[in-house]
This record gives structure tokens, C-alpha cells and sequence, in this order.
């Protein structure tokens, strides 16, 4: 009977090592879409990306910056649609990108914790927006970040691109942001307007003036959602 006991006992010793702890296992998280697509982010930048689901769940409750029916959705409708912007574009050091329609710090936010050597200005004219970017900035540390709240002439600085999502049509959005581009290009791409938007574009590229180039971005990333979103590039 001793002898059954301790075969027993080893069988269970053995079980016990093959089958983890459920405290162990990792559980899934909502940016891991995130790390999906951007496996190179440091320690740092996947604690700054873990917050912004916490902060702007709760910051959504009081000052209402994005769709309640879509605050689930923050990480891939928000953050990665945002973040297309760093798998177009690769900054030097140094350069200098205006968000221009901020709205509550989209693409801004999630761009400055992925470029940490740019420097951003984030604008808008509401604010109420602005106050909930700026709280979120601040509690997840980012140092590289300015906020105004104002409307687009009232920016006088030069930047390298102006980025906005969804803010308004082309032919509007590109001569607004052509007044705060610089003369001066320090990156490979020239500088200019990069801006994030959905649907149908033929008559906004057809009546905006210049070069245009509109990258879908099913490209990059192969979620639904991105199916009919696009990325378009005018060098200013």
C-alpha cells in the first residue's frame, strides 16, 4: 500500500509541474492588438499604451471625446488607426509634427509614446478635448508633447508634417495645414499633410490641388474596421 501511495504521490509531483498555475498564465489584454502590430515597443511604451485604456475609459465618462458605444473599441478604432501614421512614415530625431484637430489626443497621443525623439504640438478648438489630451499626456508621462486650445490660425509655429484624423475634407484641411509647414526637410519623405480618413475620397483628392498619394489601410493592418480606412499623404 506504501508503495501505491508514493506512485501516486511522484504521478501528482508530475502533474502539478505540467500544468501551471492559473495566476501564471498571462491574460489577454486589450492593447495586445497593439503589441501585434508594434512587437519592437519597449517596457516603457507598452505601460504607456496599457494606460490609455484606463484613462480614457474614464476620462470618456465625464468629458464625452469619443462614442460611448465605441470605448470598447478604443484600441483598434483608436490607438492602431492612429498608429498607420508609424507604419507609413519614420521620423529623424527632432522633427516636429502638429496635430491639428487633436480632438481627445488622436493621433497624437499614441505617435508621441511610439516617437519619443519627435516633438508634438497637439490643437484643437474645443476645450473640453483638449484638457482630457492633456491629462492624459500627463498621466502616462509624456514629455514630448505641447497642447493649445485654439483654432488653426491661431498656431504660428513650422512644423515637418501636420497629421489630423477625420477633421475635414482635403481641399479644406491642406491649405490649413500648408501654413505650418516648414520650407526646410530634414526627412526622407518631404514634408507635408498626413491625414487618416474613410470612405470614398475620389472627389477630395480630385478637388484638392497637387500631389496626392492615398494608401488604404487594409495594407497594414487586416482587422475589418480598416477595410474602407485610408492614409493620404500630400507633400506641402
Amino acid at each position: 500500500m506504501s508503495e501505491y501511495i508514493r506512485m501516486v504521490s511522484r504521478r501528482l509531483t508530475f502533474c502539478s509541474m505540467e500544468i501551471p498555475n492559473e495566476a501564471t498564465i498571462p491574460m489577454p489584454s486589450a492593447a495586445d492588438i497593439i503589441f501585434r502590430y508594434f512587437p519592437e515597443l519597449n517596457d516603457r511604451q507598452r505601460t504607456q499604451i496599457n494606460q490609455l485604456g484606463e484613462l480614457y475609459t474614464e476620462w470618456n465618462e465625464k468629458i464625452n471625446v469619443i462614442s460611448r458605444k465605441d470605448i470598447d473599441n478604443l484600441y483598434p478604432h483608436h490607438v492602431l488607426h492612429s498608429l498607420a501614421i508609424a507604419k507609413f512614415l519614420t521620423p529623424v530625431e527632432g522633427s516636429e509634427i502638429l496635430d491639428f484637430g487633436c480632438g481627445g489626443g488622436f493621433p497624437g497621443i499614441p505617435l508621441a509614446i511610439i516617437w519619443p525623439h519627435c516633438k508634438f504640438h497637439l490643437i484643437d478648438r474645443v476645450g473640453k478635448k483638449i484638457r482630457v489630451a492633456s491629462e492624459v499626456a500627463q498621466s502616462i508621462g509624456l514629455s514630448n508633447v505641447t497642447l493649445q486650445h485654439g483654432d488653426a490660425g491661431e498656431c504660428h509655429r513650422k512644423f515637418d508634417f501636420v497629421v489630423s484624423r477625420a477633421v475635414m475634407r482635403l481641399e479644406t484641411l491642406a491649405p490649413l495645414a500648408k501654413r505650418n509647414i516648414s520650407s526646410k526637410s530634414r526627412n526622407k519623405l518631404p514634408n507635408g499633410l498626413i491625414c487618416l480618413k474613410g470612405g470614398d475620397l475620389t472627389s477630395e483628392v480630385e478637388a484638392s490641388k497637387g500631389d496626392t498619394l492615398e494608401v488604404p489601410l487594409s495594407d497594414y493592418f487586416k482587422e475589418p474596421f480598416f477595410e474602407t480606412k485610408k492614409l493620404i499623404y500630400k507633400p506641402l
